[in-house]
């Protein structure tokens, strides 16, 4: 390997240069790197490796030179850094994922995810894979038979330009998809609410008891902690703060009472607009606050970003007592704040917006968050008419892909995110999705597909592939124990865009099923397969 990185380094200055150049360049520019990538069988591992590497770091730092839906004021860096250093820790599903607390990268944008469809915006184009090419089924049979994907496995793998199936093997038979539920979450989400929905906390005054209450939006990206760049006001990406912050929230709504001459005020918050048990089955648990309208950070308690963490036991009494905080730093005196509803006559002194929605199912699928999986549920259900609760975000989801037209016979709902070990799902529906996400006729799904962790590079996948198709796979990673899944989608050697489903159950070894799921994703890009 030590050679290897060696060998793309000279290539990867160059990509890097290239990354400031007109985004038609840059598209030029990388045809001859993918076109070098060596065919299967002609070179070893290693060369496939530095191959693979090179053209994705090119593809990922042409990324992020592309306006996308994630801000440019450094948070597109993930892959100017596997440049400099091409070793990172972490990277498990619902664990570390390689990233610091101040340090949150989302994936690249579309353009070069999209490669295989001609671009974010361009023309679909397929390419037919040669005559003589090795049947699909004799390169990714083997591998999916390895021992260490336990009792049993379904797997599918289609094109998307053109809905078509190449590979399947128990594609129908409905089997736990621990994380990669969230591809289902995403596509009924979008579905619901589209793109550029945004959830809004506010401030409101009753006029008679001139009580203010804080009103929870369901927004799972608001921030109590200080943003890069100062407390800017907007949520716009690039703005110097990707998320609403608690923080200008009381700043705004203090110069309002001042206004109106008030400096100590009853202080309460209404979370009514989620219902339900705010526990998830799965009971107390690092991988996910209690569900509740009004969270600040997810209610972690280390000042991590991702990945599990303990949290606090009410994160809307946590939210509330921060955000009395702020107000008396403001000049605000407050009582101790405690639950309340905001009557219909009250009136909005500040208010804060999430990022869109866009940009947060991008940021749940590259980090694996269960927290925002769990409240896009709710709001997808109140999208839906049906009660903001696991229950109804799980029949709304349901409801929402049968809307579309996807295979749901056999797929069972009970959370968003995953978790729930009763959730089910089948190769077909998750393919299925993901050729739903790459629909020109649907560019609002299409966060779905760039929201996919980079292999070796982003979220749940940085710390994998590391002797494989790195940059090449995108793909969102699920793991409980016993389960192990991996569904994305990759552009292979004949320049296809294919979207892939592997579901193993009765796995022992975790860290042996996902490196054998890595390597038959590797070979799928490796392939030009007919």
């Amino acid at each position: 390997m030590v050679r290897a990185a060696n060998a793309v380094r000279p290539r990867l200055a160059r990509a890097m240069t290239a990354a400031t150049l007109r985004t038609a360049r840059l598209t030029e520019a990388l045809r001859p790197l993918t076109e070098r990538l060596p065919r299967p069988g002609t070179l070893g591992t290693w060369h496939y490796t530095a191959g693979a590497a090179t053209a994705g770091l090119a593809l990922a730092v042409g990324a992020v030179s592309v306006a996308g839906p994630w801000d440019a004021d450094g948070q597109r860096t993930a892959e100017r850094d596997r440049a400099v250093a091409l070793e990172r820790t972490g990277g498990a599903d619902h664990g570390d994922s390689g990233t610091t607390a101040g340090a949150v990268r989302p994936a690249p944008s579309a353009r070069a995810v999209l490669t295989g469809l001609g671009g974010a915006d361009g023309p679909v184009t397929t390419r037919q894979a040669p005559s003589g090419a090795k049947p699909l089924e004799d390169v990714l049979q083997p591998l999916l038979d390895a021992p260490a994907l336990g009792g049993g496995h379904a797997a599918a793998v289609v094109d998307v330009t053109t809905g078509k199936r190449l590979y399947g093997t128990d594609a129908d038979k409905a089997l736990a998809p621990a994380s990669t539920t969230k591809i289902a979450t995403a596509v009924a989400a979008l579905s619901a609410l589209g793109p550029d929905h945004r959830f809004t906390t506010r401030a409101v005054l009753e006029p008679d008891t001139r009580e203010l209450v804080l009103v929870g939006g369901g927004d799972p990206t608001l921030t109590a902690r200080p943003q890069g760049g100062g407390t800017s006001r907007s949520s716009e990406p690039g703005s110097g703060g990707d998320r609403a912050s608690l923080r200008t929230l009381a700043t705004d709504t203090a110069k309002a009472l001042k206004g109106r001459g008030i400096r100590k005020i009853t202080l309460s918050y209404d979370t009514t607009l989620f219902s339900g048990p705010a526990l998830h089955r799965i009971g107390v648990n690092d991988n996910l606050a209690p569900v509740s309208a009004l969270t600040a950070d997810e209610g972690r308690t280390d000042g991590s970003t991702t990945g599990p963490a303990a949290r606090v036991a009410d994160p809307a009494a946590d939210a509330a007592g921060k955000f009395a905080g702020f107000l008396k730093d403001a000049g605000i005196t407050t009582t101790s704040p405690g639950p309340s509803k905001a009557t219909t006559r009250a009136r909005t002194l500040a208010a804060v917006s999430s990022p869109p929605l866009s940009a947060v199912v991008e940021r749940m699928l590259t980090y694996s968050d269960n927290d925002i999986a769990e409240t896009l549920a709710r709001q997808t259900a109140l999208a839906s008419g049906e009660p903001a609760s696991f229950d109804g975000g799980a029949k709304a989801v349901g409801a929402q892909l049968r809307r579309l037209g996807l295979p749901v016979s056999g797929a069972a709902f009970h959370d968003g995110s995953g978790l729930d070990r009763d959730d089910r799902l089948t190769a077909d529906l998750l393919t299925a999705l993901l050729v739903k996400a790459g629909d020109p006729a649907r560019p609002g799904l299409r966060p779905v597909l760039t929201g996919l962790p980079v292999a070796g590079f982003t979220g749940t996948l940085t710390n994998r592939f590391a002797d494989g198709a790195a940059g090449v796979v995108r793909a969102k990673t699920g793991t409980l124990t016993g389960v192990n899944t991996l569904a994305g989608t990759v552009v292979d050697q004949d320049g296809r865009l294919l979207a892939f489903a592997f579901l193993a159950h009765d796995t022992t070894n975790p860290l042996e099923a996902q490196s054998a799921l890595d390597k038959t994703a590797t070979a799928l890009a490796a392939c030009g397969c007919r």
